[in-house]
């Protein structure tokens, strides 16, 4: 009897909490569909470009399953290269092919290489095309999946960590009653919000710091680039994710309900950061890739530790994040008017 009135004050206690019910299914069906569409999406296609190859050859070479573009120069295709539009070119000299790769992402490495083999097939032995000159834009032939994915997830942990506690940060200043002091007071909204972000970031800046350093010089992630841009990036990243965090958690009324938004808000990004080809996604999913603060960190991130970019590369990356900062921020300052008009 006393266990059956535990039991329905529990089913009572969940029936009054739509929002847990929903999520509880919800959820994990938003996720397991996102995964059917990322897993189920189209094959990768090689971007391949094709300098001096002469007609005669170019008739005998079987061409398909890839992009190709013809240039008239090797500077054309190294600009190419660089601007991102090629996997690799392929030039010919003295009848024999050498091959240069953009060779930041190793997916793409592997199936250009792939390509050429089977490009090649009917003129050239099998042994012989394993026997080509590679040389790499970017990276080398012993560079690892982790290298590649090393940016990326350091800049899920950043943010994922940094919206968490600035989440529940902020709601326990909700819960406790400062928040409600704080309305009452002379101060302004827009003063609350900025004192708050740069209060949590502060520690935010240093947790960021402290993961990127373990990365690269713990881990070993390959590190191309300036660690300053790195460091610069995780601290635009964790000040989107503690204005995103903050902003969400003025909708949730316990720490529960936090939680409940990381399969709606941190979960989905993953797919769009580079963990997986956004070119093979359904084209109905691969839009929402934009509209993420993950999908414009991971970039940055990887152009400065893989590829070694500068400031003048990465610029447009950072500015998107700096600007998805203030944007939450004014949101902030218009959600708390519902605890309180000042």
């Amino acid at each position: 009897m006393r266990i059956r009135a535990l039991i329905i004050r529990i089913l009572k206690q969940f029936f009054r909490d739509k929002r847990t019910m929903a999520l509880m299914i919800l959820a994990p069906i938003l996720i397991l569909t996102m995964l059917n569409l990322v897993f189920n999406g189209k094959d990768y296609v090689p971007k391949a470009g094709l300098i001096g190859i002469p007609e005669q050859l170019k008739d005998q070479l079987d061409l398909s399953d890839a992009k190709v573009k013809d240039f008239d120069s090797i500077s054309n295709a190294e600009q190419a290269l660089k601007d991102g539009e090629l996997d690799g070119y392929l030039e010919v000299k003295d009848n024999r092919p050498s091959i240069v790769l953009e060779g930041s992402d190793p997916t793409a490495n592997r199936a250009f290489m792939l390509w050429v083999q089977h490009a090649f097939a009917p003129v050239m032995p099998e042994t012989e095309t394993q026997e080509l000159t590679v040389e790499y834009l970017h990276g080398s032939d012993s560079m690892s999946q982790f290298d590649y994915f090393g940016p990326v997830l350091l800049a899920y942990f950043v943010f994922f960590f940094v919206f968490l506690i600035a989440g529940v940060s902020f709601l326990r200043e909700r819960t406790s009653g400062t928040l409600e002091r704080l309305l009452a007071s002379p101060l302004r909204r827009w003063e609350i919000v900025i004192g708050y972000v740069v209060g949590f970031g502060i520690f935010t800046t240093i947790q960021a710091a402290i993961i990127s350093w373990y990365g690269i010089y713990v881990l070993d992630m390959l590190m191309e680039g300036s660690l300053l841009l790195v460091l610069l990036t995780t601290l635009l990243l964790s000040f989107t994710a503690l204005t995103l965090g903050t902003l969400l958690s003025a909708f949730a009324n316990n720490e529960m309900q936090i939680i409940q938004f990381i399969p709606l808000v941190i979960v989905p990004q993953v797919f769009f950061s580079g963990l997986f080809n956004i070119e093979t996604m359904s084209e109905w999913l691969s839009w929402i890739g934009p509209l993420t603060p993950l999908y414009y960190a991971a970039d940055a991130m990887r152009d400065v530790m893989v590829r070694g970019y500068g400031i003048e590369e990465i610029y447009p990356d950072l500015l998107l994040l700096f600007g998805l900062s203030v944007l939450f921020m004014v949101l902030n300052s218009v959600a708390i008017k519902k605890h309180r008009k000042i």
